[in-house]
């Protein structure tokens, strides 16, 4: 195995089925009430552990990396939130995102989720404006966060074969 692979097994994609729950039960919450919860964010930052375990992931350098790249995504969003570009629940979910994922596969999160994030504004700003609630505009950054998620999920983890078969 080449350093820095995971190995996945019955008990990492279980692990990610939950993660994949979590990131549909963030899109729901984050619309109908523009939250998403900290007990959602802290169980997916405390079930990182062990998938890292599951995979097979080295504290040296594997683990040291998950955590630098969550710190340094903390300090970045955290920044976007004191400027208000983004709410609390959107920074603490995507710094326990990074937590799960290797740094290039996080930029792939963030960029799928900065397209989504880009169509969901334009689509709901223009939804309010038609509606004359120009000072109603609040989008719920969660659903993309979800959509980047699960689209890097689906693309980096899923078993070569349940693509094939998913395609034919």
């Amino acid at each position: 195995m080449l350093r820095g692979q995971r190995k996945m097994n019955t008990i990492s994609y279980g692990l990610l089925i939950g993660l994949a729950i979590a990131l549909v039960i963030a899109a729901f919450t984050d619309m109908r009430r523009r939250q998403i919860d900290n007990w959602l964010n802290a169980a997916i930052a405390l079930a990182a552990p062990a998938f890292w375990w599951a995979s097979g992931l080295e504290l040296w350098p594997g683990v040291a990396i998950q955590l630098g790249v969550a710190a340094g995504a903390f300090v970045i969003f955290a920044g976007m939130f004191a400027l208000k570009f983004m709410g609390g629940g959107d920074v603490k979910l995507l710094t326990a995102l990074a937590l799960w994922v290797p740094p290039y596969i996080f930029m792939q999160l963030l960029l799928i989720m900065s397209l989504a994030g880009g169509a969901l504004t334009i689509v709901l700003a223009g939804w309010h404006i038609i509606r004359g609630e120009r000072d109603k505009i609040k989008i719920p950054y969660g659903i993309a966060i979800a959509f980047g998620g699960l689209w890097v999920l689906a693309v980096n983890y899923l078993p070569a074969n349940a693509i094939a078969a998913a395609s034919a």
